[in-house]
């Protein structure tokens, strides 16, 4: 279940970044991939722009969901169950050597 939820994570990761790229921007970015005037030249601008708008509002709800998801499948399945604060289970050492007692 975990590994699946994992994978579906970083697939709509991958494609939320390059919604996200494929925008128009001032600067460009990778609005010139599909050639001639960008993106824009397989739908009308208006309705790219809506497509490419509404895709990533999806894609960042359910970027949103499975990470919530996936903290919430980890923090009641994990394996060790931490009851003290990783400070306390550290063994204590001195740092400074204790002198020797002088004998009388």
């Amino acid at each position: 279940m975990s590994t699946v939820l994992l994978v579906l994570h970083l697939m709509i990761a991958i494609f939320l970044v390059a919604f996200i790229l494929l925008q128009r921007s001032s600067g460009g970015a990778l609005d010139g991939l599909g050639g001639g005037n960008g993106a824009s030249s397989f739908l009308t601008a208006r309705g790219t722009g809506n497509f490419l708008t509404r895709a990533t509002a999806i894609l960042a709800t359910l970027f949103f969901i499975t990470s919530m998801s996936l903290s919430l499948y980890y923090k009641n399945n994990s394996t060790q169950k931490v009851t003290k604060s990783i400070v306390e289970q550290v063994p204590v050492q001195q740092s400074v050597p204790v002198a020797p007692v002088a004998e009388k």
